[in-house]
């Protein structure tokens, strides 16, 4: 738990409601929270996700894994520690993002279960829609698309997730999508389908 050192700081409530940039939006704000191994499909789902997203005139914006390490989180490394302040600054950002109506797509590895509970408490109220992208190790090392998984095989990186550092699969996601049996398309047009459904956006 992080604790807070700033002192004499209060909240400042704005008068334009989360509702209200719904409205003028035509979407709710939401956090798609996509994890699974790497190498199983996040990022790749999550832009095409984004890309049907935007074709139908939504507000959206992706925040992944690496490209939050280049920048906000290039203090940290994949230790336990270091990989749940990730996901807690991260959950952070996304946050005030869904917040502000945007619906926000995060690529994360994020491989624990309680890290990302703690995301999914933050946001609240339906907010935190959990996307297991499930894809077999096995495919996963196939596809090696950085090179990761040969490198951790042969100790070039320690604590590798799927290989030398553990994988918690989500228990209850709201979508289980296995990439390794659909195309990309096919599985993003099923979480465009679930924000349907869910109201997030309109149906057309």
């Amino acid at each position: 738990m992080v604790k807070q050192k700033a002192t004499n700081i209060t909240w400042h409530e704005g008068q334009i409601s989360k509702p209200d940039r719904e409205k003028l939006l035509r979407q709710k704000g939401v956090i798609l929270w996509f994890t699974g191994l790497s190498g199983s499909g996040k990022s790749t789902l999550a832009i095409e996700v984004e890309r049907l997203l935007f074709q139908r005139g939504h507000i959206t914006f992706i925040l992944d894994g690496d490209n939050i390490r280049h920048g906000l989180n290039k203090d940290l490394g994949f230790s336990p520690e270091d990989r749940e302040e990730n996901i807690r600054r991260i959950g952070e950002v996304a946050h005030l993002f869904s917040q502000a109506g945007i619906i926000t797509l995060t690529a994360f590895i994020s491989p624990y279960r309680a890290d990302r509970n703690k995301v999914r408490k933050m946001a609240g109220n339906g907010e935190f829609v959990e996307i297991y992208v499930c894809c077999p190790l096995e495919e996963c090392e196939k596809r090696d698309p950085k090179g990761l998984f040969k490198k951790a095989r042969a100790g070039i990186i320690p604590e590798f997730t799927g290989i030398s550092a553990p994988y918690e699969e989500p228990e209850n996601p709201e979508l289980r999508i296995e990439t390794h049996k659909h195309s990309v398309r096919e599985c993003a047009k099923r979480v465009v389908l679930y924000l349907e459904k869910q109201g997030i956006i309109p149906v057309v």
